[in-house]
């Protein structure tokens, strides 16, 4: 069920999503969280599909935020709030209102946002695209318990996560982190098999990919060994190569799908590693409304790296053309403890 409302406000808002539980037969609806989600018109339909797909295993009430920027001085001189809300099977499992804000509105979005959230209830944010410099500073990202951003939507990948880094706060997770997650936990799980000291690591993917950088970071933060950063076709990332005292661990995965493990003294083996889809990894994010230390250790790592206050936009682990590399020194000649474990997150 759809109900359109124009020039309207979020008493009558809330007033539209008890009328469509009730038109439905559902008074009440269970939701666990509130997922504001703050995008363009451009991306909205794509955002609010994969928010959609997300809620059937995190019931959410979401709410799409669409700032719309009219061409007309006199259109934009305007306050206007419209918004369309949605129950039933057109919103998920939960219920959805999308706000467009025009005029003067647009910059008290929060104020709008705020009567609309669920009471005692999570609040996560979510930018699909074009998020701001400092995400907890912002006005929406403040009403958030959970700040989820994607650094590779952004023109300048690499420029992003040092702007990351700089402004981290708890709470904060970038989806360019979330696509690592296989990858870690398949490269934690061989290095229990394999007790040798690692010596070095090779991280290959596409050239500008953050989530080959805060792999790359990762690795070095919790290994305490070089890594040095390749460039491949892609798609994604490709392989990693740990040189150890037994011998090579390699995970390849040259098609974004299927990968090959291979270790020293076992049979090579098959391992799905499958490019998951944005709602798979915003479902991920809403498992754990936690501060991701993990998250935050190689983010600041990466940039530590570079010295602060550098005008550098480019990572040490990122070459700057597909035949060159660069390597990141270890942080200290002694592996941190428990590396081997460091994937959970």
């Amino acid at each position: 069920m759809k109900i359109d409302l124009t020039d309207t406000t979020a008493s009558k808002i809330n007033n539209a999503l008890v009328q469509g539980r009730r038109a439905i037969g559902t008074p009440t609806i269970g939701m666990v969280l509130t997922l504001v989600i703050v995008t363009d018109e451009e991306h909205a339909y794509d955002a609010l599909k994969a928010a959609n797909e997300a809620s059937r295993e995190h019931p959410s009430r979401k709410l799409v935020v669409i700032k719309r920027v009219s061409r007309s001085p006199r259109d934009r001189a305007t306050a206007r709030l419209d918004a369309e809300v949605r129950v039933g099977t057109s919103a998920g499992a939960g219920e959805t209102v999308v706000l467009r804000l025009y005029g003067d509105v647009m910059d008290h979005a929060q104020s709008v946002v705020l009567p609309l959230l669920l009471p005692d209830a999570p609040v996560v944010v979510w930018w699909p695209v074009g998020s701001p410099a400092n995400p907890e500073k912002d006005p929406l990202g403040a009403l958030g318990q959970r700040r989820v951003t994607d650094a590779y939507s952004a023109e300048d990948p690499l420029a992003e996560l040092t702007s990351r880094a700089a402004h981290y706060a708890p709470g904060d997770t970038d989806l360019a982190w979330t696509r690592v997650t296989p990858w870690r936990s398949m490269l934690a799980a061989a290095l229990d098999q394999q007790h040798a000291d690692i010596l070095s690591v090779e991280v290959s993917g596409e050239g500008y990919n953050p989530s080959g950088e805060l792999l790359a970071m990762w690795l070095a933060d919790r290994l305490g060994v070089p890594v040095k950063r390749t460039v491949s076709d892609g798609p994604g990332l490709t392989a990693v190569r740990l040189e150890t005292g037994n011998g090579p661990i390699v995970l390849d995965r040259p098609n974004g799908s299927l990968a090959t493990l291979c270790m020293p003294g076992q049979p090579d083996r098959s391992v799905a590693l499958q490019r998951r889809d944005t709602s798979e990894l915003l479902a991920e994010e809403l498992r754990r409304l936690d501060p991701d230390v993990i998250y935050e250790s190689a983010l600041k790592y990466g940039v530590d790296r570079l010295g602060k206050g550098e005008a550098e936009t480019r990572t040490e682990a990122a070459p700057a053309k597909p035949e060159q590399a660069a390597e990141t020194p270890a942080p200290a000649p002694a592996k941190k403890p428990g590396a081997k474990k460091a994937a959970g997150k």
